[in-house]
């Protein structure tokens, strides 16, 4: 068995593994930082600490999000917390690891490189997020890979 924390983007089920989430929290402002990537929504201020707030919209080639604030699931990191904005939070779920499907070699988009597979989830499907590829990469100013690639 596999433990997972759900939330929802554009009405899909992702989830991610619990042990890597610190908390998940009510819609915060978000700064923009300028020059940063698309996906880098901008920093957010978690009770005194700035934290970097990616979008996955944005990340995972989705429709911008229609004026509702978007819930932020803290994720732990070697560089420090980054949050990852979400549509809703959902619960935390145990998935049973035999019933795990690899993403298809036919996704394409920016969720090809983000996503590891699926499960089962009722009637429809629990996609499993790649926290590794969408955020341990992210220092805390959020812009680090950007700049070295530059």
């Amino acid at each position: 068995m596999k433990r997972l924390a759900t939330f929802t983007i554009d009405g899909e089920a992702f989830g991610v593994d619990v042990g890597r989430v610190r908390e998940v929290v009510r819609p915060l402002e978000v700064t923009p930082i300028p020059l940063a990537p698309s996906g880098v929504a901008g920093l957010i201020n978690l009770r005194g600490e700035i934290v970097t707030a990616l979008d996955l919209r944005v990340r995972l080639g989705v429709d911008a999000r229609a004026g509702r604030a978007a819930m932020n699931m803290i994720m732990t990191t070697e560089h420090g917390p980054v949050s990852l904005l979400i549509d809703e939070a959902g619960d935390v779920v145990e998935v049973d690891a035999t019933t795990f499907e690899p993403a298809p070699t036919t996704l394409t988009g920016p969720a090809r490189d983000l996503i590891l597979g699926t499960y089962p989830f009722g009637d429809r499907l629990l996609v499993e997020l790649d926290v590794a590829r969408t955020i341990d990469d992210t220092s805390p100013s959020g812009t680090d890979v950007e700049v070295e690639q530059r």
